[in-house]
């Protein structure tokens, strides 16, 4: 019986280097060939992706109420809960002629960068910083807090 284990597990090995002969290997050498060319078809298949412009990104339908929640979070220290400002740091938002007058890629780029107290368009000498101080804030993040605030404009530009 132990014999015909010894036979059995023999076989299994015979058939193992055996195998891949009888498909094609053709040894080390080949074996070695096919690989490369494996290789060069997956180059091949991803070059095309590498190598093509990326597709324009679908465009975004902001969210007031993210925007409100985000608002609360980062905006009010400074703007308040209301957004009506608070004195000695952030503006009032709800009647912001500034807000009236950008387009919303304006003021997302404006959030971004923020205003230094010594710019010359500063007008509270109070530091806006960049994202409001939240760099974690993403362009998304900006354009609900901008949607928001565009909720609460209450006089329109005359």
């Amino acid at each position: 019986m132990k014999k015909d284990r010894s036979l059995g597990a023999l076989l299994l090995l015979s058939l193992a280097f055996l195998l891949p002969l009888g498909c094609g290997g053709g040894g080390q050498e080949q074996s070695a060939k096919g690989t490369e060319k494996s290789q060069q078809a997956a180059e091949t298949q991803a070059a095309p992706a590498q190598t093509q412009p990326q597709e324009a990104t679908t465009a975004y339908t902001p969210n007031p109420e993210h925007g409100k929640q985000l608002f609360l979070q980062v905006c009010a220290a400074c703007h308040g809960p209301d957004a009506k400002g608070l004195p000695n740091l952030g503006k009032d938002l709800t009647t912001s002629k500034f807000i009236q007058e950008k387009t919303d890629q304006e003021l997302l780029a404006f959030v971004k960068v923020g205003r230094s107290p010594t710019d010359p368009l500063n007008t509270t000498g109070i530091a806006m910083p960049p994202k409001g101080g939240n760099p974690a804030l993403t362009d998304q993040d900006i354009l609900d807090i901008i949607a928001y605030l565009r909720t609460l404009q209450q006089k329109p530009i005359p």
